[in-house]
């Protein structure tokens, strides 16, 4: 499961949405859960970040367990969503 995590008015949260918005059009199936103001989507933030970040934009692989804290490029978030090495 990829999902990526957001808040509604967070600026590099929305710097973001366009790429994960890209790659969903590709066929690319990640969950954007939104957590400013969507309880259980922060819970379930809380329970996936344990320490790791502790903030949005949140990314998580659940499959290879791999994580991006904050903004990134494209590229990453590719290598992120096929489960590959991140730089």
């Amino acid at each position: 499961m990829l999902n990526f995590f957001y808040g509604e008015e967070c600026p590099h949260c929305h710097d973001m949405l366009p790429i994960v918005d890209k790659l969903i059009a590709e066929g690319i199936k990640i969950e954007k859960l939104e957590t400013w103001h969507n309880e259980e989507n922060a819970k379930k933030q809380e329970g996936l970040d344990s320490g790791k970040c502790g903030g949005v934009p949140f990314f998580i692989n659940e499959e290879s367990e791999q994580w991006i804290c904050g903004g990134t490029t494209e590229e990453n978030i590719r290598k992120w969503a096929a489960g590959e090495k991140l730089s």
